[in-house]
């Protein structure tokens, strides 16, 4: 099958893939863009689970402040050598997961750190939720995993989707970001201050009242 060069840059601009590898892609989806674009994610993730067992002992930590000072993020990105750390690719990656902790606010980094019994406490209250809405024993489960789902979503940042581009996961913009740069990189940690957090309103008082 002929494909346009047009077709093969537009895939190109999208997805930041080799030329080469829109156009097999491309030509293995009969020339639509967005079956392309499936291939070469699901290619990404293939050799993103192949760089997964390397060391990653690289990386920056990278901050961001937002909002004149009253909300402040820093992430920690590792990877396999110096110089893709001072790849500039890389440190956009590593500032768009700043911008993302920084509006989402995950509580965690992946589902695995959800503590167990916050999970089955909330199941518990879905259960409940559910069997008050009326809704048929027999699905109450399905109904209850769903909504667990939309937890993690909303919570993981893993499994976010990305602020610029809400089909994409942190995921899918993770293991995007492996395959291009040919490293594995990892999202170690982060930290998300918010002015005021945790504080209960004194009503004024200064830090000096007795």
């Amino acid at each position: 099958m002929q494909i346009d060069a047009k077709a093969v840059k537009a895939l190109r601009d999208k997805t930041s893939a080799g030329m080469m590898d829109c156009k097999k892609a491309l030509v293995e989806a009969g020339g639509d863009q967005e079956k392309a674009i499936d291939l070469l994610r699901e290619k990404g993730l293939a050799a993103a689970a192949k760089r997964a067992g390397r060391a990653a002992n690289q990386g920056v930590v990278d901050s961001y402040i937002h909002l004149g000072g009253k909300i402040g993020v820093l992430v920690e990105v590792n990877c396999e050598t110096d110089f893709v750390a001072k790849n500039e690719e890389f440190r956009s990656f590593v500032r768009d997961i700043c911008l993302q902790v920084a509006a989402s606010n995950p509580a965690y980094l992946t589902r695995d750190e959800v503590p167990g019994e916050l999970l089955e406490k909330e199941r518990d209250i879905l259960r409940a939720q559910a069997l008050n809405e009326g809704k048929p024993e027999k699905v109450v489960e399905k109904i209850i995993e769903g909504r667990i789902d939309k937890y993690y979503r909303e919570n993981c940042l893993l499994d976010q989707a990305f602020i610029k581009d809400e089909d994409v996961t942190i995921h899918d913009l993770l293991t995007g970001m492996i395959a291009k740069i040919g490293e594995n990189i990892v999202i170690r940690r982060f930290a998300r201050f918010e002015l005021g957090e945790g504080l209960e309103d004194d009503g004024g008082c200064c830090g000096g009242c007795s």
